[in-house]
């Protein structure tokens, strides 16, 4: 049978969960694809707008595809990373971007998965990870490969929600697996976990207040009120991934380029500071942490530094106060601002303000010297 075949093939490969829906196993999700993004859920994510319509049906995408396959492969970690939150020293980098960049990995096993089907099929095949408009979590509900929890994340009963999703699409009929029923049952572990209150209900995300999109996605200054909640967490976050009560069936990963480097793991805020753009690209080269750019992520490490409570830690926000980057000098100001004394801060100001030009950064630093006498008084 092809479709055992196939399974078989793919688990080979490293892929641990193996599933088929139909193009039109979807039907609900163009109309709340409509309703988030009429949210404004997305925040500056243009792009899902732009392709909204080519991602709420696959038919849309490309017409002559007759099945989708969707295929998962568990990144599960060793130990609870939320251990590392409590060491407001160092930073935290979410469990996925701790060795090689996953789409490279899954992509590169999606096309020799693809291959075998067409060549046993005499279809043709289009594969699909993460990048192009491809609603994969739902249709990997469909396909019965798990649910979309209330974190909106697919959980499996096999693998909790470290699950990386790519997706292979194929002119071959082949047949379909029953959907997974929602065995979130009455838990909100997850929702109530969150930092930043991004969850404005069960089953909906609110990106512009997600950790993961404000210190990956967001390319601009990152909401006041929102910095302390991201607390060193400097890319990414994974709480509502990581008390799932499903993962106690959940395994660690086996792909060997995708277990966690311990290199990248609770990272010494204090040397990440002194990251120029050369030592940034080589520290993390081959890792999704790169492709943020090193302004974004000085950015996301001096809102740690800010939030570390660690006085030792403010020289390194002073040395930043000089940076090209507004983007970083903004973040300088706000760490100093939290670490440092109002006279101290005053001091600061009053040497740099006068030559900075930057409207942000001088807003960064009225609201600095403002919150500073509030704290005395």
């Amino acid at each position: 049978m092809l479709k055992q075949a196939f399974v078989e093939r793919a688990r080979t490969l490293g892929f641990d969960t193996v599933r088929v829906a139909k193009p039109d196993a979807i039907p609900l999700a163009p109309e709340r694809l409509k309703a988030w993004l009429e949210a404004g859920h997305h925040g500056s994510m243009e792009w899902m707008a732009e392709t909204a319509e080519r991602r709420a049906d696959p038919r849309t995408l490309w017409p002559e595809v007759r099945s989708v396959i969707l295929l998962g492969l568990n990144y599960g970690p060793t130990d609870d990373p939320l251990a590392e939150l409590a060491q407001k020293d160092r930073g935290y980098i979410s469990v996925y971007a701790r060795n090689r960049d996953y789409h490279d990995v899954i992509k590169g096993k999606l096309k020799e998965a693809a291959g075998f089907l067409a060549s046993k099929a005499s279809s043709d095949v289009k594969v699909f990870v993460d990048t192009a408009p491809v609603m994969e979590k739902p249709l990997a509900e469909a396909a019965g490969l798990g649910w979309q929890g209330k974190h909106t994340v697919v959980v499996s009963r096999e693998f909790g929600d470290w699950l990386f999703l790519g997706a292979i699409f194929t002119t071959a009929e082949l047949p379909a697996d029953e959907p997974e029923r929602d065995r979130c049952g009455s838990c909100r572990r997850c929702l109530d976990i969150c930092p930043t209150n991004a969850f404005p209900a069960p089953y909906q995300l609110d990106a512009r207040r997600c950790i993961s999109y404000l210190t990956i996605e967001h390319k601009g200054h990152i909401p006041e009120e929102l910095r302390p909640g991201i607390g060193n967490r400097i890319f990414g976050c994974d709480d509502c991934l990581a008390v799932c009560p499903w993962n106690k069936f959940a395994q660690a990963g086996r792909e060997a380029r995708l277990v966690q480097r311990e290199d990248l793991a609770a990272l010494p805020l204090k040397e990440l500071a002194q990251l120029d753009d050369p030592a940034f690209r080589v520290r993390f080269a081959g890792t999704p942490v790169k492709r943020t750019g090193r302004d974004r992520f000085i950015r996301n490490v001096l809102i740690a530094i800010g939030n570390s409570g660690d006085a030792a830690l403010a020289d390194e926000a002073l040395r930043l106060l000089d940076d090209a980057a507004p983007l970083v000098r903004a973040m300088a100001v706000w760490a100093i601002g939290r670490l440092l004394s109002s006279e101290a801060v005053a001091r600061h100001a009053a040497e740099r303000l006068e030559h900075e030009d930057d409207p942000d950064v001088r807003e960064e630093w009225r609201r600095a010297m403002a919150s500073s006498l509030e704290a005395v008084t």
